[in-house]
């Protein structure tokens, strides 16, 4: 399509000026790497100098964005990321995937419920009693166990396991014995979960993953817990039981939440944050243990000036010690 349709497409609008908005556009690529023909974006300001050289025939920018090059078309988006996102679907599409339905190598059990147009590929398995929702995607090596219920358009990507049991034993006179695990894990609608990621089912009741969230890969869900719709977790999080996590929160990499916590709504959690308290809605937390933001700035600051502090410390004593010392003399001598 040429670049005039697709900015109608993506709610974009063709800046004055620039090239020629009758020319196609091909694919996407990132600034650096686009050739003539594609179409590009830029959402972070750090770039704005690639603009310059990109050889990229547009690039998606927000309103704010102006280039002097007479070649180069803008396509000026109120979210130029989401914008972007359309252009890449409108352009390149989603995977196809190379078979319908449940693949001859997948294995469902005979009482597990599969949705239509659900595609499971080789090496999946449904276990007894689960359900499984309508247009999932379930990748190879993909494990539902029994009594498990993903909602519609779930994904499950390779080697992801749903309904692993919790990591709940009951220690006596030295011997763990373990606790059996009767609940399931509910994955409602929009779900996407990443590569080897295990979510373990509940002792009692369910482990829940809410509507529209997404996980990265390698993270672990401890028994029992709640994470409420549309969060965003990055790779490498691990959550304890029973953690209540409330809507549209992000947590990042490699963060760890302590059990029986309770993270409130729109919380940002910052990489390798350790979560050990309560989080009220609306916090930006960061470090281990886990700070509000402006103070665990201050806090992260004040430790790489650490060796420096120390040598003043050092300093003020010695000068201390010597002040000290005179004025015992001067005692002595009057």
């Amino acid at each position: 399509m040429t670049l005039q349709e697709l900015a109608g497409k993506i709610n974009a609008t063709v800046a004055d000026g620039g090239g020629d908005p009758s020319a196609a556009a091909t694919s996407c690529a990132t600034l650096e790497e686009a050739a003539p023909g594609q179409v590009s974006f830029l959402t972070n300001p750090k770039y704005v100098k690639q603009l310059e050289t990109t050889r990229a025939t547009a690039v998606v920018v927000s309103p704010a964005v102006t280039s002097a090059r007479q070649d180069l078309v803008l396509l000026q988006a109120k979210d130029p990321y989401y914008a972007f996102m359309q252009a890449v679907v409108l352009l390149h599409g989603h995977r196809v995937h190379p078979h319908q339905g449940i693949h001859p190598q997948a294995y469902v059990d005979p009482t597990a419920n599969v949705g239509e147009g659900t595609v499971v590929y080789p090496g999946a398995f449904v276990g007894p009693r689960a359900t499984v929702g309508r247009d999932c995607i379930l990748y190879p090596n993909a494990v539902v166990y029994d009594d498990c219920v993903l909602g519609d358009r779930v994904t499950l990507h390779a080697g992801a396991v749903i309904g692993t049991d919790g990591f709940g034993y009951a220690t006596h006179q030295g011997v763990h014995h373990k606790i059996p695990m009767t609940g399931n894990v509910i994955l409602e609608d929009d779900v996407e979960i990443g590569a080897n990621c295990a979510i373990q089912r509940a002792t009692l009741g369910s482990t829940v993953i809410g509507k529209g969230t997404k996980f990265g890969d390698l993270i672990d869900i401890g028994h029992g817990t709640k994470v409420g719709p549309h969060a965003l977790f990055v790779a490498l999080v691990g959550i304890a039981g029973s953690v209540t996590i409330g809507h549209h929160c992000t947590i990042a990499g490699q963060s760890g939440v302590a059990g029986h916590i309770r993270i409130g709504d729109n919380v940002t959690i910052g990489a390798q944050a350790g979560v050990i308290n309560h989080v009220e809605d609306q916090t930006m937390l960061m470090g281990a243990p886990a700070m509000p933001l402006s103070h665990g700035r201050r806090v992260y600051a004040t430790f790489a000036q650490l060796p420096q502090l120390v040598d003043r410390i050092r300093q003020l004593e010695e000068k201390v010690e010597e002040l000290a010392s005179k004025s015992e003399n001067a005692g002595d001598e009057a």
